[in-house]
This record gives C-alpha cells, structure tokens and sequence, in this order.
C-alpha cells in the first residue's frame, strides 16, 4: 500500500469523527479537510434522530437488553421460536430468569482472574480493609489496600458486561447504581461498595422495590455517602431523606414546592398526592438514630466496630411527625417511623410512574411513550407486594408494543460504547488493562464515580460533546488495535480482527460487507456503505481482490470507521 499509517487515521478518523461532529452544524455539508465524503448522521443534533430502515426487533432487542450485539447473538435469538413475538417472549423470559442460563464460559473467566476480595461478605469487607488496615495509614500500601476491594468490583463489572451470557441482569445492575448512586470514593467506606452492589442492587433488581428500598436505606455506603450516619435528633441531617424523596421515590415530578401540609390534597387513603419540603425534614426526623456500627476510635460506649447497620435509639427523634398527610404518633416501637416513611413511599402511585418513567427513559426511548410508562406504573402498583415486582415491571416495559418500535431513540453511553465495541470484536481478555477504565473516564463517564445523588444522565445530549465523541474513536483505535494492554501484570487483552476475518473474503466491497454485518447486524446506507468501502480499498477498486499485506494493514482502520459510524452508536 502506498498510504502511511498516519493518513489511514486521517481518513478513517474524518469519516467517522467528523460524521458525528457534523452533526452540530446541520446546515453543512460533511467533509474533512481534504473534501473526503463523511459518514452522515444527525444523531447527535436532532430530537429525534432518523433511524435506518426497517430494523428488525431481534437487533432492538439485543442492543436494548444487552451491553452489545456478539457473534452469534442474533442466530440464537432467531432460533427461540418461529416469529418474533415468540423470540422476544423467549428471549425475555430467559434473561429475567437469569439463574437458568449457563454462563460457564464467564465463570471459568472470572475464576481465573484472581479477584481477592469480592468473595468477601460485608463484615470481612469493613474489618479487613477498614477496621484492621494493616499498612500505615500514610503508605501508598494502605489506600492499595483500602481501596482495592472497589476496584476489583471496577474489574469484574466490566469482565461481566463484555462476556456474561446474563445481559439484562448487568443492565439492571448498572440502571439501579445509577438510580441509587454512591460515588465510588464516598467518604469512610470505599471497600464496602463490593457489598452495597451484591447484597443490595444484584440481591433485588428483579425482586420487590420496598424491600430494595430498605437495604439500601440500610446500608452503610449509602448512610456514609448521604450523611444518615451523623443524623441525629440532636441535628437531623436532611441529605439523605431529601434524596430519598426526590431521586429514589417520588421524584421532582411530584415535588409540590415550600407549601403548607395541610394544604395538599390527597388521594382516597389519606395519603399526599406529592410531597413538599416540610415532609423531607420530617422523613429526616423519622430517619434519626440509623447508623452505622463504626466506633473505629472507641470512643462511644454500646458502640462496636463491625461496619453493621444498627438503630441507635438515644439518637432518634421520639417525638409525633407529619409524613405525607399521615400522623406519626410518638415514641413508636424501634425503626417504626422509619420503616412508616419507606411504606409511604414504596406504595405511592408517584413513586411508581417515577421508576417506570425512569426504567423505560433506559430501555425505550430519552422521551418514552406515556402509554408504556404508564402501563409499567400499573405493573408496579399492582403487584407491590410480590416478591418479583420489578421482574414483572420489566416484563412489561420489554414485551410492550413501544419497545418493539423503539429503534433510534437511544444512543449508547460512554460505558455501554466501550462494552459493545470489545464484545462486536470478540475481544479477549481476563483482568482489564488499566487503560481501559482510564479511557472510559475521559468519555466522561468512569464506573461508579458519578459525585452528585443523581446518577450518570441517561439523554444523548449530556454526551454530545467534541470530547466524548473523539475518546470513543481513541478507544475503538484502542481496543482494535490493542493499545491499551499496558504494562500492569497479568492484564492483557487481545483483538484480532484478521483472523476473524474468512480466507476468502478479499475485496474491498465484500470485507465491508462482511465486518458491516458483523459489527451491525444490518446494512449501512449506500453513501455510508461506499465510504467504509473506500477505506478499504484505497488504491484498488472495490471489487478488485486485494493483497494479503493490504489486508491485514487496513482492515483495523475500516472495522475501526464502522465501529464509530453513527449507526454503531444507536441503540
């Protein structure tokens, strides 16, 4: 060939950088410096992108319900029955099954990667890493130490994500983080999120909302991150009960302002029909005295140093509130107004359109269909005390007739780019290269450290921006091209599209073919087709057999134009 490697970026990275930053000035005509055609998309400026033709459900379904498309997916989903309806039903019910399927190869993937501490429970967790710390405190060593049990979780999110059989079950997992966001570097407890993911998120997302609401009012990283653990009657601290309000139940769309109570109307059973500021500072009250089991410095008396959730009863509040129109009487057995305020929210009809608008905003579309959000909401209320609420929640949202129309209305995140690309390319490896993780943080959205309440947006426009959009075309280069393996022992990881590529395949046009399908699963338009062609071909013509040199020296660029084409990033 007689191009260098410099101009095969230069012209895989305009037709597919430029054809997302085109998108901001619509009145242009696409092209990079050179006049080079682009890849065409509106996918980051208009409302409502315009989606290709005729995409068929098996693709919504495995882009929606997975990290990805993998080879083979689509041939399996295609087997679960003889329409798509029966496939999709299939397919759902597997994946809200997830105890049934044989995720064998992932298992023998995660034994081999060595984690040391995610096998821990709780109690291990809090005096291994944080009670008994056996580094000085002013070592690298100790914060390695402390710190190492999160990001061992990091790790195997992302083995999970990239090869587990179980999808759904890691998009659930990652959709309730973001509803009940921790930062990963919460103060005082940052080992202690390996237990608030699996005895809390994992333990719950299919199972009933008021108990998942529970443990994670319970659990110790959420009481260190919201301030609950300092709440006392002596200074009741509102950050947790206003969050528990506006991001975990009610949300702002039923927040009624700085309003009188007793002016609020309510529904049939007596109940606010929304909340206002005075019910967070009575929840607060009704919250005093839960706390943590952390007297790391014996200083309290009837105080240990377990890492526990304990109600410290001097603490709390004993006197009558006001929640929501309800009277709470005084001096009520131990946790009752507590666990009164977690009843109230749980089963009001606000909290129940507020998750289903929230999980179908993830699952269908950034403005999803009121008809849908409202027949989840249905689900959620009628089915409240079921142990497998949200599984039926879920069932709803997935077999609903908006989700089976619902292609081009999301775009992938940060993370979920990053998975789908390592998965569409097979791509091998066991413990994560550090590198990795680092580039997703500059695509703006690093694991687990969202700082504020509200968890990572979940709209196209808190990612359309230059910087997002030129980290995903680094880590497609990346993760094809294996850059990022660096020099951390035992993380490797290996992409090889050469040879996943058939032997007889050796045109230009008939190896776009091959690798669009592959990625895509679907055709690209003929204008996008012919660019991705031309990376291809360079010298040649399209239907010219190319040399075994060129190939193996170009084919990375081309899969990497597909990989950052505007139809790889809907979802």
């Amino acid at each position: 060939p007689t191009f260098s490697r410099r101009d095969f970026f230069k012209l895989g990275g305009s037709l597919a950088a430029a054809s997302l930053l085109a998108a901001c000035a619509p009145d242009e005509q696409a092209t990079d410096l050179a006049g080079i055609p682009t890849v065409q998309t509106d996918i980051l400026n208009s409302p409502t992108p315009t989606p290709p033709p005729l995409v068929a459900l098996p693709i919504i379904a495995l882009s929606r319900m997975s990290y990805g498309i993998r080879p083979g997916d689509i041939e399996s989903f295609l087997a679960l029955g003889g329409t798509d309806d029966e496939r999709l039903q299939a397919y759902v019910n597997q994946q809200l099954n997830p105890d049934s399927i044989d995720d064998s190869d992932f298992e023998t993937r995660y034994n081999a990667a060595g984690f040391e501490t995610l096998h821990k429970t709780h109690e291990q967790l809090y005096a291994d890493h944080i009670a008994s710390n056996p580094y000085d405190s002013n070592d690298d060593a100790y914060w390695d130490w402390y710190s190492k049990p999160a990001y061992e979780l990091v790790d195997a999110t992302i083995l999970r994500a990239v090869h587990s059989k179980k999808q759904l079950a890691e998009m659930l997992a990652d959709f309730w983080h973001n509803h009940f966001n921790i930062f990963f570097w919460q103060d005082d407890g940052v080992p202690l999120l390996v237990s608030y993911n699996r005895d809390v998120l994992r333990t719950h997302m299919l199972g009933n909302f008021r108990q998942m609401l529970e443990a994670v009012a319970k659990h110790p990283s959420m009481l260190y991150y919201l301030n609950q653990n300092n709440s006392s009657d002596a200074g009741p601290n509102e950050n947790f009960a206003r969050e528990l309000f506006e991001l975990h139940t009610l949300g702002a769309e039923n927040y009624l302002g700085v309003r009188d109570p007793n002016t609020v109307e309510k529904d049939a059973s007596g109940v606010a029909i929304g909340y206002v500021d005075n019910d967070v500072y009575e929840a607060a009250r009704c919250l005093t005295g839960w706390r943590i089991d952390d007297d790391l410095g014996e200083w309290e008396d009837g105080i240990e140093k377990t890492g526990n959730f304990i109600y410290h009863k001097p603490w709390h509040d004993r006197f009558n509130k006001l929640v929501l129109g309800k009277y709470i009487e005084a001096d009520q057995p131990d946790m009752k107004d507590g666990m009164d305020v977690l009843d109230l929210l749980a089963n009001h009809p606000g909290t129940a359109k507020h998750i289903a608008r929230k999980l179908c905003r993830r699952f269908i579309s950034d403005v999803p269909p009121e008809s849908v959000i409202q027949a989840a909401a249905d689900t959620f209320m009628e089915f409240r005390s079921a142990p497998d609420q949200l599984k039926r929640v879920m069932e709803t949202i997935l077999l609903s007739q908006e989700f089976k129309q619902s292609w081009g209305n999301k775009i992938k995140r940060p993370m979920e780019a990053a998975f789908s690309v390592m998965r569409s390319l097979n791509t091998d490896f066991t413990r994560i290269p550090s590198g990795v993780s680092w580039m997703i943080s500059m695509m703006g959205q690093p694991i687990f450290e969202r700082r504020s309440p509200d968890g990572y947006p979940d709209v196209k426009e808190a990612w359309a921006n230059s910087m997002s959009i030129l980290y995903r075309w680094n880590i497609a280069v990346g993760i094809t091209e294996n850059w990022l393996s660096g020099d951390d022992a035992g993380r490797t990881m290996q992409t090889d599209v050469y040879s996943q590529t058939p032997p007889e395949i050796r045109t230009a046009a008939a190896l776009a073919d091959f690798w669009i399908q592959r990625i895509l699963g679907r055709p690209m338009s003929d204008s996008d087709r012919t660019a991705v062609i031309s990376v291809m071909a360079q010298e040649y013509g399209m239907d010219e057999q190319l040399p075994d040199d060129h190939v193996q020296y170009v084919l990375p660029a081309m899969v990497e134009v597909i990989l950052m084409s505007p139809d790889f990033q809907w979802k």
